[in-house]
């Protein structure tokens, strides 16, 4: 699916034509420029790199920046591979008006890290105990984790505590509400993975 990168801005709500509310995610996509462009003979695949804000030549190594010059564009930070481009060359840049006449996109992005979490908000588990009978430590464990005497042993994929968030994720068909050109901004209804300022990938 054809698309480009972006950069999450930040959350605001704008009015529709019926007057309800809509909170929507503000994403800064592109200009993004053609880097590579990968064939079925040379690559086995065909897809497009594209690549997305500025970098010094002093913070790029020695084989990057020898790709960069191949292919005549300045040292890009941010490199990502789409498939579905046509009629593409290299150097050529691509804008926010490839979504002007696109419903809905799917948008994938790195979630915000939480840290070590327990079962109740890793997995919504309800605890298992009361704050009666002068249990104090009880209310948010998990309880059985399933070993018995048969199998002596935890199942493999047993919701249990540990490590959420930042990991990549995709939400599908996200409403567009607006494309601003001028500004190179893409307004999309609800909200998106990452933090402010963090790069997401938007495709049709």
């Amino acid at each position: 699916m054809p698309g480009l990168l972006g950069k999450k801005i930040g959350m605001t709500s704008v009015f529709s034509a019926d007057g309800k509310n809509i909170p929507c995610t503000v994403i800064e996509v592109g200009p993004c420029v053609v880097t590579q462009i990968k064939t079925a003979e040379t690559d086995g695949y065909e897809a497009v790199q594209l690549g997305f804000v500025d970098k010094k030549d002093k913070h790029t190594t020695k084989p990057l920046a020898g790709h960069f010059k191949k292919a005549g564009v300045t040292p890009k930070r941010h490199l990502a591979e789409f498939k579905g481009f046509s009629d593409c060359k290299l150097g050529d840049v691509l804008t926010v008006d490839l979504f002007g006449d696109t419903v809905f996109v799917d948008v994938i992005g790195t979630s915000k890290g939480k840290g070590f979490q327990g079962v109740v908000k890793r997995h919504n588990f309800r605890g298992v105990g009361e704050a009666t009978l002068g249990q104090h430590n009880r209310l948010r464990a998990p309880g059985s984790i399933g070993a018995c005497s048969y199998p002596a042993k935890v199942f493999k994929g047993t919701r249990m505590g540990g490590q959420m968030g930042n990991a990549r994720t995709t939400v599908q068909n996200l409403q567009v509400i607006k494309v601003i050109p001028e500004h190179n901004l893409l307004l999309i209804k609800g909200s998106v993975p990452g933090s402010k300022g963090s790069i997401v990938l938007i495709e049709k």
